[in-house]
């Protein structure tokens, strides 16, 4: 046995899926470490790189012989403090090796020389001078700025009502107390429209990261904001790991979107991840959003966090007026041949929606139809036999594109439509459902002389794509956008005054027990876009084969307190998150039958601890079950759901479930999602 004393030996976290950091020892060329230092490691038969955690603070006995820590990176200088202590928390919180939860906070890249130029990604803005504030965005300011250590705020603001000049004046007075500002917003919100807003109050202060940067300007971004020639921070969720030097404030835009969770790797919430970073660095958080979170509005009335309330449009603009379509009376107005028209309309078009945009066109104003499905329709059915075209590699329907695509969504699988069922060879087969290229193309027949736009993911693939849509429409060379949720969010157009939501009732029925939280929400934020920059209020047109839906009921009178109220009552009923905590266990697997297997085995061994011990009795196990989409990838897919009074007893028993993971084998994986956004 070899004694190692406590000052010999370093814990070092390092880049690799194991359950705890590993101790190093300090060779003879290394005088001293600090905490958060980069270091490069052997491990096994390479070398990874690792942050050191600390001297080790306990003698220990080892048979083997301790391996010495080669190298400091000194590219990089030590984590902060508050940084490194959020990041053992976020490792603890969502199971996650400490060590890869670490290399989040490097660039992908290493630094550039000084002499190299730098691209930015960051739009040229003019600058401009800050508005009057109205008289809630200054009662909400000066309530927020009164508290310069950890506060989390709640801004409820309607469409349109200021909340991004609130986060403008609060992110002003943080840079003059020298202190610097993060700012998340969903990756589908970081348009140029907002990155000129604030780069034209605060010119060449602004750093970006997101997912549509090369690596060469993700690193280039990154040492910006570290080395202090920049002071703000506006990106996507991943931007939250920048450890960033003197932060004083985090503003998270929109924070009720569900892109916020990360479903892959580290499942972080960055809204939550956000609120414990603030607290760790002692800096005020704000929150903003038309449909906030439940579990956000529910915090504000726990005390856990201030809500502020911004009920007016600037300038006292109007609400949007907004009208519901029941498509089951339009169906029935058709087959009895009420509707009179010199135009025969598309079946999903009604004779209000068909008025509007007549008369949009005409005064010459701007309009959108949104639409939550892309492609033409969204399955091919065989009338004769019943045969649908469904992916081999997950258990959904492909979704025809163009004439004769059929791709599926998720895992980008295609095939050649044919016009003959490959089952009975039927020619009584076609299309089935609605998507935004069928809009298009029934739109173009319709109207040919305006111009349109497409806004999904067919059709942006890039920065460069959105930008140029963006440019075309704020310029008025666009007359109409047809977008999924794409054109839901952020986008702020002066001569947008008409939006029609073509089948709201898509994500109504979903197996979730948040669906009917993001309906409302969608509807909420999609109608937010109308009528913005106008003084007569903007038109809204529902269609709908579920008019007395809640959300629908609610978001019509944009009555955001009232929602809440009921959906939360709902959920207490059904003890479902924000009164209790979640977790999942997705076990996922090659083969179906040994993938059941160990699913029933994970049940059994949760079961068993739940009935041993006492703290685990008020926690509800629920399954195992075929997921939603049982299969997706190729792999098949069983999912366990915790219910339980509070987040360290649901950990304690996920904890204790898993163990050491060696009884589960090789080609079947067993991941845990704390706090699941996505139950599908």
């Amino acid at each position: 046995m070899i004694k190692l004393t406590p000052n010999s030996l370093f814990s070092i976290a390092v880049d690799a899926p194991l359950p705890t950091p590993l101790s190093y020892s300090l060779p003879e060329n290394i005088k001293q470490l600090q905490r958060g230092q980069a270091v490069r490691v052997p491990l096994g038969k390479r070398s990874v790189d690792g942050v050191v955690l600390g001297p080790c603070t306990k003698e220990k006995e080892v048979d083997f012989k301790i391996k010495p820590i080669e190298s400091i990176v000194s590219d990089y200088l030590p984590l902060p403090e508050a940084t490194l202590s959020w990041l053992e928390w976020l490792s603890k919180y969502y199971f996650y090796p400490l060590g890869q939860v670490v290399s989040l906070c490097f660039p992908p890249l290493k630094k550039k020389g000084k002499g190299s130029q730098k691209s930015s990604p960051i739009p040229q803005a003019i600058p401009e001078a800050p508005p009057e504030l109205t008289y809630e965005q200054a009662q909400v300011l000066n309530s927020i700025e009164k508290n310069k250590n950890f506060s989390a705020n709640l801004i409820y603001g309607i469409t349109g009502s200021g909340k991004t000049e609130v986060y403008l004046r609060l992110i002003a007075n943080t840079l003059k107390n020298n202190k610097k500002t993060l700012v998340l917003v969903p990756e589908i919100s970081l348009t140029p429209q907002l990155l000129c807003r604030f780069s034209s109050r605060f010119p060449d202060q602004l750093a970006v990261l997101h997912s549509h940067l090369t690596e060469r300007e993700k690193t280039d971004q990154w040492w910006s904001i570290i080395d202090g020639h920049k002071k703000i921070l506006v990106g996507a969720r991943s931007a939250l790991f920048c450890p960033i030097p003197d932060l004083g404030l985090i503003v998270i835009d929109e924070e009720h979107e569900p892109s916020f969770k990360q479903d892959e790797m580290l499942k972080y919430h960055a809204r939550d991840a956000a609120v414990m970073l603030a607290h760790f660095h002692g800096c005020p958080i704000v929150l903003g959003s038309a449909t906030p979170s439940l579990e956000s509005w529910h915090n504000t009335q726990q005390g856990k966090y201030k809500l502020h309330k911004m009920k007016q449009r600037v300038a006292n603009r109007k609400m949007p007026h907004i009208k519901v379509i029941d498509m089951r009376s339009e169906r029935e107005k058709r087959r009895n041949h009420e509707t009179k028209n010199e135009v025969t309309l598309p079946f999903w078009l009604s004779q209000d929606l068909f008025n509007g945009l007549v008369d949009c066109f005409h005064k010459g104003d701007q309009a959108a139809l949104f639409l939550n499905r892309r492609g033409v329709a969204q399955f091919v059915l065989c009338f004769s036999c019943g045969f649908t075209y469904e992916c081999p590699n997950c258990s959904i329907s492909l979704t025809l594109h163009g004439k004769n695509y059929l791709v599926c969504h998720y895992c980008d699988y295609s095939e050649r439509f044919e016009e003959k069922c490959p089952n009975c060879g039927s020619i009584e087969i076609g299309p089935l459902g609605l998507g935004t290229e069928l809009l298009e193309r029934d739109v173009k027949r319709l109207f040919p002389k305006i111009h349109v736009a497409r806004a999904d993911r067919d059709e942006i693939q890039n920065r460069e794509d959105l930008e140029k849509l963006i440019f075309d429409f704020e310029k008025g060379q666009t007359n109409l956008l047809i977008g999924t949720q794409m054109i839901a969010k952020g986008l702020d157009f002066k001569g947008l005054n008409l939006v029609g939501l073509v089948m709201a009732d898509v994500g109504f029925n979903l197996p979730d027990f948040r669906a009917t939280e993001r309906s409302f929400q969608l509807l909420t934020q999609v109608s937010g876009r109308a009528g913005r920059h106008s003084e007569l209020p903007g038109q809204v047109i529902i269609q709908t084969y579920s008019p007395e839906h809640t959300s629908i009921q609610y978001s019509c009178k944009n009555d955001y307190p009232g929602f809440a109220r009921a959906e939360l009552d709902t959920r207490r009923s059904l003890n479902y998150p924000p009164f209790s905590r979640l977790s999942s266990f997705r076990i996922l697997g090659n083969n179906h039958e040994k993938t059941l297997n160990i699913a029933q085995l994970l049940g059994k061994r949760l079961h068993y601890l739940q009935q041993k011990q006492k703290a685990y009795a008020n926690s509800l196990i629920l399954g195992p079950a075929p997921a939603p989409i049982s299969k997706l990838r190729g792999k098949y897919r069983f999912q366990i759901l915790i219910k339980g009074p509070d987040h360290p007893r649901i950990a304690g028993l996920c904890r204790q479930a898993l163990g050491d993971k060696k009884w589960i084998p090789s080609g079947v994986k067993v991941i845990i999602d704390i706090g699941p956004v996505n139950l599908l």
